[in-house]
């Protein structure tokens, strides 16, 4: 019986950076060995333990064999006589495909440092092809590592695996799991790259898949193209270190564009409303959570009217509040405007320019806010409480702006 640290952990350690949770994998063990030793079972389709004090992964080698379409339909054989090679060879990447044994040497029988290196996403062996979120976690550590780039041989079996419907297979929760991921990775927009390079954008996220190549006004969009814009509006997500809902926002804010007619271009009218249609079924199809969606609605309806808000009325000004939950919940109008800074900041030359329009409301908000409304209610008709609120924010909103221009 022999352990080896497997995967992520060994290649962080290469690279320097801080270490991944490790993985181990035990060679010439059996269930019924480990759990003597006191590891306590948990893998459901192979025989996976925790360590009875560190509560670290420990699996048995195991190799795979592909049973049906997905990423679920494959027989494990797990048993003393799989070796370490074995075991490794059914992995993804060959720089996920070494391991250290209990002495710290390197075990590396796919090239995995020579790849390291190179920085080269490599898949390690046809098996690749078997398994469809492999063309998901190879689009996501482009965004990790974004100095690497994928092989070429990878990146056809890859395009061969969507043309043979593999993608398809898919259960939606496992698409929005590793989207959310590479969202959160240092650059988002080379994991989209990646997925429209092998065709899986189309066949996935096709609201996005289609912002490529749709022009926008070039006087206020200087990169034009509207797929060009979604992504730099991303990254500058990812820069500022936005949490999900904001950076899922700032992907979707502009879905609407991806069905103007062509006949209409390069402008847009309507598109927010088209876009909350696109961001629902978008979030309908790979079931995304709920504060991410209502975020992305939100600010896909209203990132237009943010940018006029200096030219807004008060009365028009409120009512973007109440529609955006401003005054029930701070925090996520918190992030509506930063996602709206994103969509601003997405275009070249625009990344240092002011924008007054997140100021702007926040203070039209604590003004709003400044009115007592358990008085106002206590005051007014019964039948009018809250027209009588509303007109009290607008006027107070308006006596605000008004001190602003003396």
């Amino acid at each position: 019986m022999k352990t080896y640290i497997v995967g992520g952990a060994v290649r962080d350690r290469l690279l320097g950076q801080p270490g991944a949770d490790r993985d181990h994998v035990v060679v010439g063990a059996t269930p019924d060995d480990m759990v003597a030793l006191g590891f306590q079972p948990v893998g459901k389709d192979f025989p996976v333990f925790l360590h009875p004090d560190t509560h670290e992964e420990y699996a048995l080698a195991r190799t795979e064999r592909k049973s049906g379409h997905g990423y679920k339909g494959f027989i494990v054989h797990a048993a003393p006589d799989v070796t370490l090679e074995q075991d490794l060879r059914r992995r993804d990447l060959t720089i996920n495909a070494m391991a250290e044994d209990e002495t710290g040497a390197l075990v590396d029988p796919y090239g995995g440092q020579r790849d390291l290196a190179a920085k080269t996403f490599r898949h390690v062996s046809e098996a690749f092809a078997e398994d469809p979120v492999r063309i998901l976690r190879v689009a996501r550590f482009a965004a990790r590592f974004t100095e690497f780039s994928v092989a070429a041989d990878t990146l056809a079996l890859m395009r061969t695996m969507v043309e043979n419907g593999e993608v398809d297979a898919l259960v939606p929760e496992r698409v929005w799991q590793e989207v959310a991921r590479g969202l959160m990775e240092a650059q988002p927009s080379r994991m989209f790259h990646v997925l429209r390079d092998c065709g899986a954008l189309a066949r996935l996220l096709p609201e996005i898949d289609r912002l490529f190549g749709v022009p926008q006004p070039p006087e206020h969009h200087p990169e034009v193209d509207t797929g060009v814009h979604v992504m730099l509006v991303v990254d500058w997500a990812a820069q500022q270190h936005f949490s999900l809902p904001v950076r899922f926002a700032a992907l979707t804010h502009d879905l609407g564009k991806g069905v103007t007619p062509p006949e209409f271009w390069p402008k847009h009218h309507g598109h927010e409303a088209k876009s909350v249609e696109q961001v629902r079924a978008l979030c309908e199809r790979i079931r995304v959570p709920a504060d991410c969606r209502d975020l992305a609605v939100a600010v896909a309806r209203d990132h237009g009217n943010v940018h006029r808000a200096l030219e807004l009325r008060s009365g028009t000004l409120v009512q973007l509040l109440e529609r955006v939950d401003a005054f029930r919940r701070p925090e996520r109008f918190e992030e509506f405007l930063q996602a709206c800074e994103c969509d601003f900041r997405g275009r070249p030359g625009y990344e240092d320019r002011p924008f007054p329009p997140p100021a702007h409301l926040r203070q039209a908000l604590q003004a709003a806010q400044a009115i007592d409304a358990a008085e106002v209610a206590r005051t007014a008709d019964p039948a009018r409480v809250r027209d009588a609120i509303f007109q009290a924010r607008t006027e107070s909103v308006a006596a605000w702006r008004a001190r602003l221009s003396v």
